[in-house]
């Protein structure tokens, strides 16, 4: 194994994977902390998808440590943590405690911090994060319901995560090229910084960072600073690229898309899908918690629908309505009933004959999978910038897409079919 990664939710993984699966490497998703290190060793690069984004930093702290020892027991040269490219956090963690961590596990001196992701329209400069031509304390991501973002200086946010001195290195010594990043790496060691937050509006920029930090034992950020990463390996001939997959063939049966999140990315999805006709029903936390709708009354509405076209369950509201219902029920309560239910409900699905899954939300991804048992996942075509296909392994035949609610188009849930045969 090259690059053993840890992720703090699914779909970022999944991000993360088809990141190296298109730098040409094998590339497999493990769920939870693998339990078998050895079966992992014939990778070129495993992504271990963990939910610690927002739980208690203790936990999160020793999930990513048991996932980083056993990708280091396959032996790993280099350990990635990857993080949402909207640094989404508290000033409590958990990207600082847990970069702290890793940072002693490998007896790393210096590591990186860089979220960006140009493709996907997000970009850092001067250290501070914009979404689009905004930065991120004005974007969508203001009221996150789990982690809103109210400051855009990235400095500042890691440094009330972590006892380590926080640095940046800025746009022109990026933009200068790998040889200038490195001496800024150098520069910073001088001044005792640990963790440097690193400007990139570009994907040349994100190659020369890869580039500069090719032995450095720990990377952190998004999945945009692994695009650089695997030509890294196949300069020093540790592996030869191997093709990234076009298609994906899915197993014959019916098709659901189970939208939990309620970014404005996937509220505009749910919106384009309804617009095209495709069934839909809404699911409400407060509903679910008076039982006034159920997974058994969820499934049985599926159950009734057309058989040729997808069906789409989804809870995704209004930042307002959110709100209600976290004052109603609790913040997690009310977030986690959306999830148990939909976890249900797709198990239900599977043993109806649907094969084919679209799931937005990276904590409905994460409770998703885990309802339905997954453990790994064979990583497909790419459907949008850090969204593809993949394939449930050792489970029941089934293909699903898991969704950053952040990432896609409009028309996300309605052509993300078309990659499939």
């Amino acid at each position: 194994m090259l690059i053993g990664a840890v992720a703090d939710d699914l779909t970022g993984a999944t991000d993360l994977a088809l990141t190296l699966t298109a730098g040409g490497m094998r590339t497999i998703q493990v769920i939870d902390v693998p339990d078998d290190p050895a079966s992992l060793a014939d990778y070129d690069a495993v992504v271990v998808a963990l939910k610690s984004r927002t739980i208690p930093a203790a936990e999160a702290i020793a999930m990513s440590l048991a996932s980083a020892k056993a990708l280091r027991a396959a032996g790993c040269r280099q350990l990635f943590f990857k993080y949402c490219s909207t640094f989404d956090s508290t000033d409590q963690g958990n990207i600082g405690p847990v970069s702290e961590a890793l940072m002693a596990l490998t007896g790393a001196d210096l590591t990186l911090a860089c979220p960006a992701f140009p493709t996907n329209a997000r970009t850092i400069y001067m250290g501070n994060l914009f979404v689009g031509d905004v930065p991120l304390a004005e974007s969508s991501m203001r009221d996150h319901p789990l982690t809103p973002m109210r400051d855009s200086n990235l400095v500042r946010v890691l440094q009330r995560q972590t006892t380590l001195k926080v640095g940046l290195v800025p746009y022109p010594a990026v933009d200068a090229g790998r040889e200038a990043i490195a001496s800024a790496f150098a520069e910073a060691r001088k001044r005792g910084e640990k963790i440097l937050v690193v400007d990139a509006i570009t994907d040349r920029h994100l190659i020369e960072i890869g580039a500069a930090a090719r032995d450095f034992a720990l990377i952190t950020g998004g999945s945009g600073v692994a695009i650089g990463l695997p030509r890294n390996f196949v300069a020093t001939g540790a592996f030869s690229p191997a093709e990234t997959p076009a298609r994906m063939a899915a197993p014959i049966g019916r098709a659901a898309i189970l939208a939990g999140s309620c970014s404005q990315a996937t509220r505009g999805q749910v919106r384009a899908a309804i617009g095209a006709g495709i069934p839909a029903l809404r699911i409400a936390p407060q509903d679910l918690a008076e039982s006034r709708q159920s997974a058994a009354t969820i499934l049985s509405w599926a159950l009734r629908q057309p058989a040729e076209a997808p069906v789409l369950v989804y809870s995704s509201d209004e930042p307002d309505a959110v709100r209600t219902a976290q004052e109603t029920l609790g913040r997690e309560a009310s977030g986690d009933i959306i999830e148990r239910t939909l976890a249900d409900v797709a198990r239900g699905l599977r043993a109806n004959g649907f094969t084919r899954l679209i799931v937005a939300g990276g904590e409905t991804s994460g409770a998703v999978v885990g309802g339905l048992g997954v453990a790994m996942l064979e990583i497909g075509p790419q459907i949008a910038p850090g969204v593809p296909w993949t394939r449930a392994i050792g489970t029941d035949d089934m293909v699903l897409a898991l969704k950053s609610g952040n990432f896609g188009a409009e028309d996300f849930f309605i052509k993300a079919w078309d990659r499939l045969n």
